[in-house]
């Protein structure tokens, strides 16, 4: 599949502080992809390096097959980017800043843009100054959908929304992402949101990527353990599992390897493993598993 955005080996710092060093992954075209990570592990830096916003000391992007420090203004116009949920022009009614914007692009599609408005049930001459934070934020969202770029890049796109905006958007950016073929980068710290969203995630830890895959996958094949033992046992812990811990006589860790394989290191560590459950999880669950909980 062809990748739309390429990153190969990408180093930066902020003054001592190494926020990740050599870096790599593609995003698939026609893909939803989320970036996922506890705060500080770079997902807005890699967003304003996506950007063209931030220079990093060392590696390379390219969005469209071009670097992106000598992009082409016309592959420019190919890529929508939400850097802050809000309106700049709060002055202006829905339809006078629907026709300021599409002014500056020529592949404007006014009825991605009126579609989600009607659903927010916002009349066309309402001021924006007078809409709530949430509706203001999904009238910025609904700009850049309008756009038509073939390439999304989202950051925290659902700040500020209620779970009742945020679900509506989600379930707007997804069909309409799908139905039109577009790419999609994309933050959020609401993960419960992404797990309705994506096709593809990336969890990042710091300093380096942990996982890159298709969400199905990964909820398929990433599993909780827990079983019974000593409050003083010492657990395995490897790269195959991951943050174990023991909590009033019920041990627990998460795993990519199978149930078997799983008793098995506990067997060879002298772990019993009597009372052993076996469970999938949500993305959620998922990313702490992978991440640890601190």
């Amino acid at each position: 599949m062809e990748s739309v955005i390429e990153c190969r080996h990408l180093t930066h710092r902020y003054g001592r502080r190494t926020i990740y060093e050599d870096l790599s992954f593609d995003v698939p075209q026609g893909r939803i992809l989320g970036l996922l990570g506890k705060n500080g592990t770079g997902k807005t830096t890699t967003i304003n390096i996506l950007s063209g916003y931030l220079e990093p000391q060392a590696g390379e992007c390219r969005i469209f097959g071009e670097n992106i420090r000598t992009m082409s203004p016309l592959t420019r116009r190919r890529i929508g980017l939400l850097i802050e949920g809000h309106v700049q022009y709060q002055f202006m009614t829905i339809r006078q800043i629907e026709r300021f914007y599409a002014a500056f692009y020529p592949a404007w599609n006014r009825d991605a843009y009126y579609a989600l408005m009607e659903k927010l049930q916002v009349a066309p001459g309402q001021r924006i100054a007078r809409m709530s934070c949430g509706q203001r934020s999904q009238v910025a969202l609904g700009l850049i959908l309008a756009q038509n770029a073939d390439l999304l890049v989202l950051d925290d796109f659902s700040m500020g929304l209620d779970p009742g905006y945020r679900r509506l958007f989600v379930d707007y950016l997804r069909d309409f992402a799908r139905a039109e073929g577009k790419t999609v980068f994309l933050t959020s710290h609401i993960i419960q949101d992404m797990e309705r969203l994506i096709d593809d995630c990336i969890i990042m830890d710091y300093g380096r990527i942990l996982v890159q895959m298709p969400v199905d996958e990964l909820l398929r094949t990433f599993r909780r353990y827990t079983f019974r033992c000593a409050d003083d046992a010492v657990l395995p812990s490897d790269g195959d599992l991951r943050h174990p811990s023991v909590l009033r006589g019920r041990g627990e860790l998460c795993s990519f390897l199978p149930p078997e394989e799983v008793r098995l290191r506990l067997a060879r560590a002298g772990i019993p493993g009597d009372d052993f459950t076996s469970e999938t999880l949500n993305l959620e669950d998922a990313f702490i598993g992978l991440t640890g909980k601190y």
